[in-house]
C-alpha cells in the first residue's frame, strides 16, 4: 500500500495540538558512494496545513518551502542550485530517500536519511581551536593550496569556515571530541565534511575534506593569529589598451540589456559575475539586492551576468529566477549563454578582460563608463571580521564612484 507522506506526518502529531505550530529538529546524513556520510541538521515546522524546512548551518537558517506530493513520496525542492530531495516518511517520523542534483554534466543522486534529533547535553573539551589558522589543502596532483581557518568554539561545539581566494566554505558547524574534529555544511549545493585530529591547541593534522559526490583532499593547519591568503595572481584585469566593457545579453525576462542603455548612462554601475550554481553568489546576491534598494535613488545601478551549467536559456532562466524571487532582486539579471565550464567564457562574453576565474567577481564602473575597480571572490557573512572588512572596502569604492 502506498504511503501518503502528509497523512503520515499528521498521524505523528496529537490532535489536541493540531492548530499549534509543531517543530521538530532532524539529524540527517547523505551517504556518498564511498560510504562517507555527510551530516547536517534541519528543522521541520508545521503550522496549520503548511510545511516548511529550515536547513541549519551554524547561524544560518535556509528556508525550504517548496513541497510536492509525488505518489507515496515527498518531493522537496531546494530554493537554489537545481537541487531536491525525494523523501519517504515512516510512521515514526524517520525519513529515507535520495538527494538529487543537476550539474554541468550528468545529474546525480545519493541516499538521504533523517530522524528526529534527540537533545544532547553540552560537555567540555580539553582542546581549544578558537581563532585563526593557517591551513593547507592538498590537491589531487599533490600540490598544496592555501586557506585560512576561522573557528569559534563553545565547549565541544565548533562553528566557522575556511576562507579561500575565491570565497569561503560558508557556515560550517560540528564538534571536537577526544581530539577528533568534525565540521560539515549542506546548503543544496555544498555538501561538505571536514575531519581531522587536533594534536594540541596549535596543530591540526590528518585532515580530510570530503566534497559532494566524490571530492576528497587532505588538509592540515597551524594556529596563526596573522594567517592570511597570498595575493591572488592578476588574472582578472582589463587587457592593455582597454578601459570599457561592451556587451549585450538577454535578461531572464527576455529583454536585451546593454551598458549603453539609457538606464546606465552617466551612472556608476556594479557588475556581478555570478552563477545560480554558486553558494557564495547566493550570499553576494542577498547583499547586492539589499544594497541596490538602498542606493538606487542615489544614482547607482547594479546588474548581474550569469554563467550557468547549460547553454539552454530556459533552464538557466529558471535557476536564476529562483535567486531573484528569494532575494527580491530588482536589478537586471542577464544570461550570458556561455557555461561556467567553458574555458573561453571571458573571450566569448567580455573579451576586454584577461579572464574570469572566480565566482563571484565584481566590476565597478564609473559614471563615464570606464572600469574603475575589479575584485575577485567574496568573503561572505560566515567569515565574520573578514566580511566586515570586505563590506567596508565595497562601500569605499561605491562612495568613490558616486563622488566622481
Amino acid at each position: 500500500m502506498k504511503r501518503n507522506w502528509f497523512l503520515v506526518l499528521l498521524s505523528c502529531i496529537p490532535t489536541f495540538i493540531f492548530a499549534q505550530t509543531v517543530r521538530q529538529e532532524y539529524a540527517a546524513v547523505l551517504t556518498r558512494p564511498d560510504g562517507v556520510q555527510i551530516p547536517f541538521r534541519f528543522e521541520q515546522v508545521r503550522e496549520q496545513n503548511k510545511l516548511r524546512w529550515f536547513i541549519l548551518n551554524a547561524s544560518e537558517r535556509l528556508l525550504v518551502d517548496d513541497f510536492q506530493h509525488a505518489g507515496d513520496s515527498l518531493l522537496v525542492q531546494m530554493p537554489f542550485f537545481e537541487s531536491a530531495f525525494k523523501v519517504y516518511v515512516e510512521k515514526d517520523g524517520h525519513m529515507r530517500g535520495r538527494w538529487m542534483k543537476k550539474t554541468a554534466t550528468e545529474p546525480f543522486s545519493i541516499p538521504f536519511e533523517a530522524k528526529p534529533l534527540q537533545a544532547i547535553s553540552a560537555s567540555k573539551s580539553s582542546q581549544d581551536i578558537q581563532g585563526r589558522w593557517r591551513v593547507s589543502f592538498q590537491r589531487s596532483n599533490g600540490s598544496w593550496r592555501p586557506s585560512v581557518g576561522l573557528f569559534e568554539q563553545k565547549d565541544t561545539r565548533i562553528t566557522g569556515t575556511f576562507l579561500n581566494p575565491s570565497g569561503d566554505y560558508r557556515f560550517l558547524e560540528g564538534f571536537i571530541q577526544n581530539q577528533q574534529l568534525q565540521l560539515a555544511c549542506f546548503d543544496g549545493s555544498h555538501a561538505y565534511l571536514f575531519t581531522a585530529k587536533v594534536l594540541n591547541d596549535s596543530t591540526i593534522s590528518e585532515g580530510v575534506f570530503y566534497a559532494g559526490l566524490a571530492g576528497k583532499e587532505n588538509w592540515k593547519a597551524t594556529k596563526d593569529a596573522k594567517a592570511s591568503l597570498p595575493d591572488a595572481p592578476l588574472v582578472f584585469a582589463m587587457k592593455p589598451g582597454e578601459n570599457k566593457l561592451n556587451f549585450r545579453f538577454p535578461s531572464i525576462d527576455g529583454d536585451t540589456v546593454s551598458l549603453s542603455d539609457a538606464r546606465f548612462r552617466n551612472k556608476p554601475v556594479i557588475i556581478q559575475i555570478m552563477g545560480s550554481w554558486c553558494p557564495n553568489c547566493m550570499d553576494e546576491t542577498a547583499m547586492l539586492s539589499t544594497f541596490y534598494k538602498q542606493y538606487r535613488n542615489k544614482g547607482i545601478e547594479v546588474l548581474a551576468l550569469a554563467y550557468e551549467y547549460s547553454t539552454d536559456f530556459e533552464r538557466s532562466r529558471k535557476s536564476i529566477d529562483r535567486f531573484r524571487k528569494r532575494f527580491d532582486v530588482q536589478y537586471p539579471m542577464l544570461v550570458t549563454g556561455v557555461t561556467v565550464t567553458d574555458e573561453k567564457r571571458a573571450e566569448k562574453t567580455l573579451p576586454q578582460l584577461t579572464g574570469i576565474h572566480y565566482f563571484p567577481s565584481t566590476i565597478f564602473i564609473g559614471k563615464d563608463g570606464t572600469v574603475r575597480y575589479l575584485h575577485q571572490g567574496y568573503a561572505g557573512p560566515a567569515t565574520g571580521k573578514e566580511h566586515e572588512a570586505f563590506m567596508a572596502d565595497f562601500y569605499r569604492k561605491v562612495q568613490s564612484l558616486l563622488a566622481e
